[in-house]
């Protein structure tokens, strides 16, 4: 995460919040601005406070948080830039002690910054566990699509999976089995695909289904079963390697001629239910 130097820790500031650092650290705050942002804040300042001993000008509340945590938190609720947060590991510390001070403003934007596309990119998996682990579900469907790219019991194991439940896990696991057997299930072939070469020899050859389309077909099945999504099926280095294999002169022009039949055929399996 990067720092920021907070400017108004000594500006007209009425209350200290004391990190539990080895070496506490002071924050300065002001409970106005606690208060509009955390309705934790809010409720504690509006009831009696005990009598202090501690000499500062301005009451201490002794928090269970560092300061390298208090610091990007008080950075969301005042005029001032936002944290750059570039790992998972800086953003959950920062979603579960919003949570914990019910700041909803500052848990809405990290709700946002989890499903950046660099996260759901690189970790689609951990973002699930999270969203899933503070019960956000639309951020758990939007993770759960992007989790389709990859083998998902393949995945790296994350701490973050500690926390979510058995039930929210196997609706991921369910959405990836469903869309697999609906996709395996649309690979059809139609009449007016043909390889001449192949199946198309002669007045009397029945119809047969050509090679590459039987080599298609299985090793779509295949990559459907681990990661059910059109994105690699349809790759130009998939088909090549169809067409490859096929073992005919004439499949790699079928396979160009059938482009229309193929397109529709990935548009099918893209209109699949993708989230859980």
């Amino acid at each position: 995460m990067v720092p920021f130097d907070i400017p108004y820790e000594t500006s007209h500031t009425d209350i200290v919040l004391r990190s539990n650092d080895a070496k506490p650290v002071d924050l300065r705050a002001h409970r106005c601005v606690l208060s509009s942002a955390s309705s934790f804040f809010s409720t504690m300042f509006s009831l009696p406070q005990p009598p202090s001993s501690d000499p500062s000008p301005s009451p201490v509340v002794e928090m269970s948080e560092g300061a390298a945590l208090l610091r990007p938190l008080l950075q969301f609720i005042y005029p001032v830039p936002d944290p750059i947060i570039t790992t998972l590991d800086e953003l959950v510390p920062l979603m579960g002690t919003a949570a914990k001070y019910d700041m909803t403003g500052v848990l809405s934007r990290l709700r946002a910054s989890l499903v950046t596309p660099t996260f759901l990119e690189k970790e689609p998996v951990r973002v699930f566990a999270i969203a899933s682990r503070f019960d956000l579900e639309e951020e758990a469907k939007i993770a759960s699509s992007q989790t389709l790219r990859i083998n998902v019991l393949d995945s790296p194991l994350c701490d973050d999976l500690k926390y979510i439940t058995a039930h929210s896990f196997i609706r991921l696991l369910n959405l990836h089995r469903r869309r697999a057997e609906a996709a395996q299930e649309a690979l059809i072939i139609t009449d007016e695909v043909k390889c001449m070469h192949c199946n198309g020899r002669g007045a009397y050859t029945s119809f047969a289904l050509p090679r590459w389309w039987i080599e298609f077909r299985d090793r779509a099945k295949e990559e459907l079963r681990v990661r059910p999504t059109s994105d690699v099926i349809f790759s130009m280095a998939f088909l090549a390697g169809v067409a490859q294999a096929s073992d005919c002169q004439r499949c790699p022009a079928s396979i160009l001629d059938s482009h229309a039949f193929l397109e529709a055929l990935k548009a099918k399996i893209d209109a699949l239910p993708s989230t859980i």
